[in-house]
């Protein structure tokens, strides 16, 4: 008889290596399929190759074809005139392209969102439930930017919704601020999986959205919360411990001027590190003594 202890430990071990999404409707029992059929072993020193006649032809990788609309060609078709069969990923400088010039059209948030759920540059948006654009007041002097979606977010298509987002919520309530007052973002629109770290490259094709974000937001204040989000926004090398505190600029040629940045430790750092939210306290200090409105 199996302990369900077992089972227990077996679902955890499977959430801890990023497996935490069914993919089938009906569950398979492993133990009733049956085994393979046992392969035959060749002789010591004869060949495994059958004759030269029964071969079959290698087979020809295609070449990528270039074409379609994104090279200024119809759809269906590349430069050359051959058809084109499938569309070919972007690669990483088409993708940030892409996503720039996507990005660079919006006049407002609601064009900027339809821009964002049609880019297709970001392998993450294949593997996410949602697209998790923003939540808060548009209208607020204060935008808070954390790092990508977790599963609760991904499942409820917005940021800080989990355990996390509630403890964000009370850090803010501390200090006179709720969701009404603070506009929430992400480095990124989609949940890699397992929560891993997102790559350069996955960053890179996304910043250009969150660039005209903060363009059209305008906030008084930027606040990064976590390492991945100020790294990204300053475009600096240290750690949060070393930058947390302190304050920088941020400048972008769709704004009139310098926003004042402080970064800030994530609230799932301190939940895995509590002795830290007394610095986390007092970067809310610092935030509300500069910005007491």
């Amino acid at each position: 008889m199996i302990d369900q202890s077992d089972i227990l430990a077996a679902l955890r071990w499977h959430v801890d290596i990023g497996c935490d999404e069914v993919i089938g409707d009906e569950p398979l029992d492993w133990a009733t399929l049956a085994a393979r059929p046992a392969v035959a072993r060749a002789p010591a020193g004869a060949s495994t190759l059958p004759p030269a006649a029964a071969r079959p032809a290698p087979a020809t990788t295609p070449r990528p074809v270039f074409g379609g609309p994104a090279f200024g060609g119809p759809s269906g078709a590349s430069m050359f005139g051959a058809p084109v069969t499938a569309d070919l990923p972007l690669g990483a400088s088409e993708a940030g392209a892409s996503a720039r010039a996507r990005a660079a059209e919006a006049r407002s948030l609601e064009e900027l969102e339809a821009a964002l759920r049609a880019f297709d540059g970001c392998p993450l948006k294949a593997t996410a439930m949602n697209t998790v654009f923003a939540d808060g007041n548009p209208a607020a002097d204060i935008m808070l930017i954390g790092e990508a979606p977790g599963e609760d977010e991904d499942r409820q298509g917005k940021p800080f919704v989990g355990v996390s987002g509630k403890l964000l919520d009370r850090m803010l309530a501390q200090v006179g601020l709720d969701r009404g007052a603070v506009y929430i973002s992400n480095i990124l629109p989609w949940r890699p999986p397992g929560n891993r770290s997102p790559t350069q490259a996955e960053i890179a094709a996304c910043l250009p959205f969150l660039e005209r974000h903060v363009e059209l937001i305008k906030p008084k204040v930027l606040v990064p919360l976590g390492g991945t989000s100020a790294k990204t926004l300053l475009n600096r090398a240290e750690g949060i411990t070393r930058l947390r505190g302190r304050w920088f600029d941020y400048a972008s040629p769709g704004l009139s001027g310098p926003v004042p940045v402080l970064p800030m430790l994530h609230p799932a750092y301190l939940l895995r590190n509590p002795i830290a939210k007394r610095e986390a306290w007092r970067d809310l200090l610092t935030l509300r003594q500069r910005f007491p409105g």
